[in-house]
């Protein structure tokens, strides 16, 4: 007798949409009838919304990063290391690029997968917009590897200038920091440079200070932080001050080079960093996505369902898809909560449609946006457009309810049990572990 084949569910993708989702589809369907694998063209996950904490060494990749091969061994789904290249709509098959390590040799042929219901997840990447010099010359917070190098080259600037100061204490040499794009990842990582700045003198830069930082925060639209309201972007843009960013607004880059950045108005902005973190677009698939509709962004367009618009079997979810509620005038935005959101409906209906059941309609709930100034502030509005109206908080509400978002995705990726151990593990990290990375 031949056994039944197992119904197989691709998910491509491990960031929050996608490891939620295959968390969930493992503890409900397990490996017994069900086969649920999860690709990702990395070996860890780490939550997008802190990279900027990685970035200036504030926080430890490597004690809060989830690893796909022991995560996949506890809740029930298989885990497959590499990059989407493309899918066959006709044959079910998931194309998957050759693994190479970093000797050019190849570890994993190309191969394929085949599915019986696949989800896109593969998330979003930084949006260059084609401006030049900017590929070159400037560094985007899309992944730890990308967090990490900014680090690093972050920690080697600070050196420099300590061991100028070291030599010629009328020394003015300074470590100059543009960051072009005044939404959450801009601001945050601003404030989060002072945080790290400070924190350097306990660890051998004596005569390092935040006052050698010199930050420049630049937008091309009238205001910083255009989805929160006018008076908390306000707030945030004097904090920011405070700190001693230099906050331009209204200043459009229109190249890059070695030495610094172009502006618009013709005037030009040294740099030893610079920092892109202006917009962002789907990453591109290599063979594409065999005729699913794409948006502008390179997004898949999906139906209120979350199905692609031309394959029930499609799905996509977080950053790489794009959906216009009814009545809205733009799709919903890129951020965590929708993300989450998301790898609710997609579970609920990937349960519906195998049980032959009419799908759910996602809805999305927008809870508003919060902006953590690190340890200096936090700003932002809760509950979107609910009850009629947003409701603006600050200081240290606005803080609990910003760490209360990061808890939610680890009680949404570890589950009841584990989820809040690992909450309580680092609280008492804050403790114990140094206040900065710097390896």
């Amino acid at each position: 007798m031949i056994p039944d084949k197992k119904t197989q569910i691709v998910i491509v993708g491990g960031g929050a949409a996608g490891l939620e989702l295959a968390r969930k589809l493992g503890a409900r369907y397990g490996r017994k009838r069900h086969d649920i694998i999860l690709i990702d063209r990395n070996r860890t996950h780490i939550w997008k919304p802190l990279l900027h904490e990685v970035a200036t060494g504030s926080l430890d990749a490597s004690l809060d990063e989830v690893g796909y091969r022991s995560h996949c061994h506890r809740w029930g789904y298989r885990y497959l290391y590499g990059t989407l290249q493309g899918i066959d709509r006709a044959a079910r098959r998931v194309h998957v690029a050759p693994v190479f390590d970093p000797k050019g040799r190849e570890v994993v042929s190309a191969h394929s997968v085949r599915y019986d219901y696949l989800v896109l997840a593969y998330g979003s990447v930084t949006n260059d917009f084609g401006t030049p010099g900017v590929a070159d010359n400037c560094l985007f917070l899309d992944s730890r590897a990308q967090a990490d190098s900014f680090r690093d080259q972050l920690l080697d600037h600070c050196l420099r200038v300590s061991r100028a100061m070291s030599a010629d204490p009328a020394s003015d040499a300074r470590v100059r920091i543009a960051i072009v794009g005044g939404g959450a990842t801009g601001v945050e990582l601003a404030a989060e440079l002072y945080n790290a700045a400070d924190a350097l003198g306990y660890y051998g830069l004596e005569v390092f200070d935040r006052q050698r930082l010199d930050v420049t925060l630049l937008e091309a639209g009238p205001r910083i932080l255009p989805a929160l309201p006018d008076r908390l972007a306000d707030a945030a843009r004097e904090e920011l001050e405070v700190l001693g960013v230099k906050v331009r607004a209204d200043v459009a880059v229109t190249a890059s080079t070695p030495q610094g950045m172009e502006t618009k108005d013709g005037g030009f902005i040294p740099a030893d960093l610079q920092v892109w973190a202006a917009g962002v677009k789907a990453a591109a698939i290599r063979d594409g996505l065999d005729g699913l509709e794409l948006s502008r962004a390179g997004q898949v367009i999906v139906r209120p369902t979350l199905q692609s618009l031309a394959d029930d079997r499609v799905f996509a979810m977080g950053d790489c898809a794009s959906y216009t509620p009814q009545g809205a005038d733009r799709p919903i935005p890129p951020r965590a909560q929708a993300a989450h959101q998301m790898a609710d409906t997609v579970f609920a209906n990937l349960g519906r449609l195998m049980a032959d059941r009419p799908l759910k309609t996602f809805v999305y709930k927008d809870h508003g946006s919060l902006v953590s100034l690190s340890r200096y502030s936090t700003v932002g509005s809760l509950m979107g457009k609910l009850v009629g109206g947003r409701m603006a908080v600050e200081g240290r509400l606005a803080r609990f309810v910003y760490m209360s978002l990061y808890r939610m995705h680890l009680l949404a990726v570890h589950g009841k049990i584990r989820g809040p151990a690992l909450i309580l593990v680092s609280h008492i990290n804050r403790f114990v572990r140094p206040r900065l990375k710097l390896h």
